[in-house]
């Protein structure tokens, strides 16, 4: 053999360091890594940057390959997922146009415009075709070709998204997936045969269906189904609203921006958000709540949500107090750890239970209480003389992770009790195929967050992501349901602003921390959008808790 027309690869699975030939695809290194995976390898982080299993080697290079347990692996299976139904779609139904949306009820919620009402049996000939790709094995190949070519190739297929959403990118080469005579685009990497899906379901759900997908801790099994109405409701004002803005998805959001219309986005979109705390604060009003309880996961904008209602319900006529759930932390010497003996501030039962109840029932029936503060620096609860006591005309406004957990509000009657819970439900899209995780947008806001208030680098923020993400699951989410109110703190025009303050520092992030594969992968999802200046944003906006500069402070 010649000189040079091997590589060494460094296997982090599972510590070896093996030669393969030059150009080998990770599929192949995979066969001489010396080890087996259950679920995978579905990709695999090469030098901290995820890469499909075609991709070819031709220096050396640290792989780390990736099951489907992993949250990019279920990224890479559930992508793959979405090309092989439209490509099902394309042969079933020739002509109509397919839209996939974002997750909703632990599935992906889709809609075919077939000009009439989706019918249980459209769906189960979708299935059956799509069975029938799977258990063809069919290659799913990456081509590459310049950007203008692949413009021209979807815009003669019709498909308009891709062509708006290519047309706003610098790139002088576009990949794209090719599955039989199906060519789509997809922001990363897919597998590389239709095989190696091996579960998946369609149901039908209102006018569409679910695309349904393994569970990622149990891939054996799929994800269960669970509907909450309000969270529906309110993806479909969203869209309502969207629809009549022109602006659905991301390249008509650049083309608007280019327009110069931002500000008219950036309005409108305000807007909208008042609109709808001003009508849960009147339905606050209308039933005269006691106690209001706002809950969301991280970077959800509770905070700034608290206090924008806290005026609201003030113009109602109303006195409101804002509580943070924060401040009844038990002293950091007495709060749980997780299973690595670290402490675990997600669980419920790193508040005070008895003592927030006894305080707030207390305040329910007229008397005085003092209020605490949670000194975060000593861990520890002080009183500094903040004493409160509430009339007929008075509200609670209480903020905080567990605020709809029903263990944190036991003692006290549902009927004092107004529930609402925040979200982040980005209803924009990249393309009627690609949507826009929730879960990035507020990892986006967190990483902006941490880094200009808490002093955390991006890397430390997410380092902590996967921690703070299993807490949601289970202290928050399955609480969502008992909300009376959902509000939707997503903003159309927010990414355009975000991506002009976080790009400096995703690209802090150095190439030989593990960090970086998802500072890469949410700097190029960034590039799609094009930049908003916040010089229009207002200082009341929920935005400002992330991006400084607001009237609330932070």
């Amino acid at each position: 053999m010649m000189m040079g027309s091997e590589l060494k690869i460094r296997c982090r699975n599972n510590g070896r360091q093996i030669s393969v030939p030059l150009g080998s695809t990770l599929s192949e290194v995979y066969a001489l890594a010396g080890f087996t995976m259950d679920y995978g390898p579905v990709s695999a982080i090469v030098n901290n940057k995820v890469q499909g299993m075609n991709y070819r080697l031709y220096n050396n290079k640290d792989v780390e390959f990736l099951s489907l347990t992993s949250s990019s692996g279920m990224r890479t299976y559930t992508r793959s997922l979405f090309l092989i139904l439209a490509k099902a779609v394309e042969d079933v139904f020739p002509g109509v146009q397919l839209f996939i949306g974002g997750s909703l009820c632990r599935g992906y919620y889709c809609k075919l415009r077939l000009g009439r009402p989706v019918e249980k049996e459209d769906i189960n000939r979708l299935k059956a075709r799509m069975q029938e790709i799977i258990d063809a094995d069919m290659p799913i190949c990456q081509k590459q070709c310049p950007t203008e070519e692949a413009i021209e190739m979807f815009a003669k297929r019709g498909m308009k998204s891709k062509v708006l959403l290519l047309e706003g990118l610098d790139r002088l080469y576009t990949y794209y997936y090719q599955l039989g005579e199906t060519v789509d685009y997809f922001y990363s990497c897919l597998l590389t045969h239709t095989g190696q899906i091996h579960l998946f379901d369609l149901v039908k759900f209102y006018d569409g269906f679910l695309l349904c997908i393994p569970s990622r801790q149990e891939p054996w099994r799929l994800e269960e189904v669970e509907v909450y109405e309000k969270m529906l409701d309110t993806i479909r004002e969203h869209h309502h609203w969207q629809k009549i803005l022109g602006v659905q998805t991301v390249g008509e959001l650049n083309r608007a921006v280019e327009a110069g219309h931002a500000t008219d986005l950036i309005n409108v979109s305000e807007a909208l958000q008042l609109k709808k705390l001003s009508n849960i604060a009147d339905e606050i009003a209308a039933r005269h709540a006691r106690l209001v309880l706002l809950a969301g996961p991280s970077s959800s904008g509770k905070t700034t949500t608290s206090k924008r209602l806290a005026v609201l319900v003030m113009a109602c006529g109303l006195r409101p107090h804002t509580i943070s759930t924060d401040d009844y932390f038990v002293n950091r010497v007495d709060t749980p750890r997780d299973e690595n003996g670290v402490y675990d501030f997600e669980r419920v039962d790193a508040i005070d239970i008895p003592f927030f109840n006894e305080q707030m029932s207390a305040l329910l029936r007229g008397e005085e209480v003092e209020l605490p503060r949670y000194d975060f620096p000593s861990g520890e609860r002080v009183f500094e003389g903040k004493k409160l006591r509430i009339g007929p005309d008075d509200v609670l406004i209480l903020e905080g992770t567990h605020a709809l957990n029903p263990m944190l509000t036991q003692q006290i009657p549902d009927e004092s009790k107004y529930r609402i819970y925040v979200s982040t439900l980005t209803t924009v899209q990249l393309d009627d195929h690609n949507h826009i995780p929730t879960n990035d947008i507020r990892l986006l806001r967190r990483i902006l967050r941490d880094y200009r208030y808490r002093g955390y680098s991006a890397v430390e923020t997410i380092r902590r992501a996967p921690s703070v993400k299993a807490g949601e699951e289970k202290w928050i989410f399955p609480f969502q349901g008992l909300a009376d109110a959902m509000f939707n703190s997503a903003l159309l025009y927010e990414l355009g602003v975000i991506r002009e303050q976080v790009m400096p520092i995703l690209e802090q992030v150095p190439e030989r921390a593990p960090e970086y594969a998802e500072a890469s992968r949410l700097r190029k999802f960034l590039t799609y959008f094009r930049g908003i200046p916040d010089e229009q944003v207002p200082p009341s906006s929920l935005l400002r808790e992330f991006a400084g500069g607001s009237v609330f402070g932070h």
